[in-house]
């Protein structure tokens, strides 16, 4: 936007020319502009004031980048723009602070009186085009910051995510979960509350109600201060030694603890997958702490959960599967998501907490309150490849205990055992290793839990709800071997090996291969599957042997997929069951629904389906499932809803959003442009779609950042956005409010001259739109506001002229309006509407 003249460009060499018969007397003092122009040509010293220069500019010796800037005789500099940050030590977020620093128009020298971000000086070198910015900071290591500081004042906002899962059928009684969990900030302080209703369905028709958490906490550089009503949890460690028996109840009380790991919901997958093995077409229901947190549709045979929607953390959670509307197995599986720990300068987290069990706003009849309660838990970081844990705490009057070991053995293998005991309950173990070998990993697992499906019920064929045949109240053990290999580009091998004792007794082996081709000339992928299993209630006590083979088409228009399966497997008697299957899965864009399937199956017992619908609106986003059984012809569904209230900056909006970083930004997007499309991306990580209208961006907690606006995809329109990037410092739960303006653009080119028709050099030329500077001969070039077409003219902050243009009166090229010369006179200042004066 602002072309440096060739006559420009060679002001450096020339001056190293000149600066070899020039005193040295100056040693390292910086001169002013007039001192360092001294000895240029008078031709050339016009090519050095008031006129776009490119240098490159310096922060406490580091590199910032390239940018136009433009001095004046008065030693004042004047940024414009940052042209090149490809080489420099800084991010973008204190690149845009100094670039609002100095887009103003600074003073040279050193800084007297109030200095903004510890500014010590600000320099010009004519001989090497450098600018230098010295602060404070100048002796001291980028690297060494670890804090982020809190925003002066603190911040204020409110987040309220509200998840209902649902889960029900014919036969089997309607159960479910609403959870609100809200999250604000008021000053430095920020508050949480956890509220829950739940109704388990069967025999229990009781709604559940409680409050989980309710407290506010201070972030410290380091620790946290936690006061109130709170579930104690492993806030502020970094891997969690898992406990026997009970969960931790809630408590009134006190916590202080290490907030390196403070509880973030991540889009991660769990490090060791979790495997489910339906003998027919069911659906999942995963609960912790005896609270249904998500329910998935699966198909028949070796299936992994979708671990990636499930909280952050290393937790223990109880996974259903629900087979014709009954519960057929009851598992214990360990959510894996750790956050990273290498920092050998810190090798200690920790958490304590003291209070007294109290519920608050509860009918859950298992838990308690009056007793006193204290804990604590703490990591150790042995080696950058071993973190160890340990863990006591005292609940319902039992002592319970946890170590742990978490050892990275070589790059590719990890092991994590976890060995607890509680008093009057029994001892336990975990034991998850994981090794990649390029082509493959292999997963060993091995856990004894406690089990109790005292609360699971089964339904008769009558529809009669009775508790399960196979009550069980005591130990279990599951260990398995998996093995997940890539052949090649399009084969991979899966095998897994597994052995169960407890509830489900016996040895399973599950064998599969995949391949990806093409297909009636599209693409393709297949699996065969062989498979033996223990039994269980719906293989009629046998084991369940069999086979299956699947194919997957992408067929017909892009998003399409055809599927297919045919296969035989015990039956619910004992017997053969011959089965197939069809299917049919369509994605969507720019609609409300994401993705739909529907799928047709046979078997002995007679014809079933299921169907999924994924949808996303600008409030809402969820899924749901419906399912005919084949052998008794119920239906039964589930369903998924997840939205969140944002509330900042006297601004509300209901949003889909579901990953969250801490904070958020309400953002109101105004256009001239229909239907235009923008992003919105977070310095600090992260991006989100923009449209007209409102608004929701997470943005990064306790970060100073910024967050730059642009126009999605290649096809840029001509248009400028106003502003391109706006800056944010917020703590935990908090929420700001930007407004934005989509401009329709002209690029505008023309020649400023004054009364005596002689060229204006070094002048600002302003538009809503965008800013210029005049070059030597008077000529500029910028971007002006189509809806708005005025241009101010500005020298040292005074306002000169203004003219307001008729785009109809003037030449048009390729989109750029040529308007000539403009006459700026000072008749032109007192009305606005003046039409810019053509030079005759």
């Amino acid at each position: 936007m602002f072309p440096m003249t060739p006559i420009a460009a060679a002001l450096a060499l020339l001056f190293c020319a000149s600066a070899a018969v020039a005193s040295n007397s100056a040693g390292t003092t910086p001169r002013s502009l007039l001192a360092q122009a001294k000895g240029l040509p008078a031709d050339f010293e016009e090519h050095f004031f008031d006129v776009p220069l490119a240098v490159r500019v310096e922060l406490d010796h580091q590199p910032l980048g390239e940018a136009m800037v433009v001095l004046s005789r008065d030693d004042r500099i004047t940024l414009l723009e940052f042209t090149d940050t490809s080489e420099n030590r800084y991010g973008p977020a204190d690149r845009e602070k100094w670039a609002a620093y100095l887009k103003p128009g600074v003073p040279l020298g050193n800084c007297t009186g109030s200095c903004p971000d510890q500014v010590l000086a600000v320099h010009y070198n004519l001989e090497s085009s450098l600018v230098s910015i010295l602060t404070a900071n100048a002796e001291r290591d980028l690297e060494a910051k670890r804090y982020y500081e809190q925003p002066e004042g603190g911040s204020h906002g409110l987040m309220v995510r509200n998840q209902l899962n649902l889960n029900g059928g014919q036969d089997q009684d309607l159960g479910g979960r609403f959870g609100l969990e809200a999250s604000g900030s008021l000053g430095n302080w920020s508050q949480t509350l956890n509220l829950q209703l739940a109704r388990l369905g069967g025999p229990d028709d009781k709604l559940y109600h409680a409050v989980h958490e309710l407290h506010t906490q201070r972030e410290l550089q380091g620790s946290f201060f936690r006061l109130g009503y709170f579930t104690p949890n492993s806030e502020g460690l970094t891997r969690q030694p898992r406990t026997f028996g009970t969960s931790p109840d809630t408590a009134v009380g006190v916590m202080y603890g290490s907030s390196d790991s403070l509880a973030i919901n991540s889009p991660m997958p769990s490090v060791y997958p979790i495997y489910v093995t339906a003998n027919r077409q069911g659906s999942v229901e995963i609960w912790r702490d005896g609270l249904l947190i998500n329910t998935q549709s699966v198909p028949a045979g070796l299936q992994t959960l979708d671990t990636r929607p499930l909280p952050g953390g290393i937790y223990e959670v109880e996974v259903r599967l629900i087979e014709d509307g009954q519960i057929t197995s009851t598992t214990q599986e360990l959510v894996y998501k750790p956050s990273n720990w290498r920092n050998l300068d810190e090798r200690w987290r920790y958490n304590v907490f003291a209070g007294e069990e109290s519920k608050l706003l509860s009918n859950w009849d298992t838990q308690s309150s009056g007793s006193p309660t204290a804990g604590a838990a703490l990591n150790y970081l042995l080696h950058p490849r071993v973190i160890l844990g340990l863990s006591a705490r005292q609940i319902r009057e039992k002592l319970q205990y946890g170590t742990s070991i978490d050892w990275t053995l070589a790059n590719h293998m990890s092991l994590y055992a976890n060995v607890y005991k509680t008093e009057d309950y029994g001892t336990g173990l975990d034991l998850q290793s994981l090794y990649n070998y390029g082509s493959g990993s292999v997963v060993i697992s091995h856990n004894r839990s406690w089990l109790d499906t005292t609360n699971t019920y089964d339904t008769l064929p009558d529809g009669t709800r009775v508790r399960p045949r196979n009550v069980f109240i005591g130990q279990t053990s599951n260990s398995s071997l998996a093995l997940n290999h890539r052949i090649n580009s399009k084969n991979t091998l899966n095998a897994r090996v597994s052995h169960s004792e407890g509830n489900v007794e016996g040895l399973g082996m599950d064998l599969g291969w995949t391949q990806r081709t093409q297909l009636f000339g599209s693409d393709a992928s297949w699996r065969l599957s062989l498979f033996d299993r223990p039994g269980s209630y719906s293989s009629g006590d046998a084991r369940n042997r069999g086979v299956d083979l699947s194919v997957n088409l992408a067929l017909g228009a892009p998003g399409q997929q055809i599927t297919g399966s045919i296969g035989s497997r015990t039956a619910r008697d004992g017997s053969r069951d011959n089965n197939g299957s069809i299917g049919w899965r369509k994605d969507f864009k720019d609609h409300v629904l994401q993705n739909v399937s529907v799928t047709a199956l046979t078997d002995t017992y007679g014809v079933g389906m299921s169907s999924l619908a994924n949808f996303r609106t600008d409030s809402v986003n969820g899924d749901g499932f419906i399912q005919r059984s084949s052998y008794n012809g119920n239906f039964t569904g589930g369903l998924n809803l997840d939205s969140t209230l944002v509330v900042g900056g006297q601004q509300m909006l209901m949003t889909s959003q579901y990953e969250m970083r801490g904070a958020g930004m309400i953002v109101d997007v105004e256009s001239d442009i229909d239907d235009i499309a923008l992003r919105a991306d977070d310095y600090s990580g992260g991006s989100a779609a923009l449209k007209p209208g409102r608004n929701f961006i997470p943005i990064t907690a306790y970060q100073n950042s910024s967050v730059s606006f642009d126009f999605e995809g290649n096809h840029v329109p001509a248009a400028t956005i106003e502003p391109a990037r706006t800056r944010y410092h917020l703590n935990k739960g908090g929420v700001e409010y930007r407004k934005i303006r989509v401009m329709k653009t002209l690029t505008v080119l023309g020649r400023l001259i004054d009364e005596a028709g002689q060229p204006l050099k070094g002048h600002h030329v302003i538009n809503h739109a965008s800013r210029g500077v005049t070059e030597v001969d008077g000529f500029f070039s910028m971007e002006m506001n189509a809806g708005s077409p005025t241009l101010e003219i500005r020298r040292d902050n005074r306002l000169l002229c203004q003219f307001r243009l008729d785009a109809n009166q003037y030449r048009s090229e390729n989109n750029v309006l040529m308007i000539g010369d403009l006459r700026c006179t000072p008749d032109t200042v007192a009305d606005v509407s003046a039409t810019a004066q053509k030079a005759g």
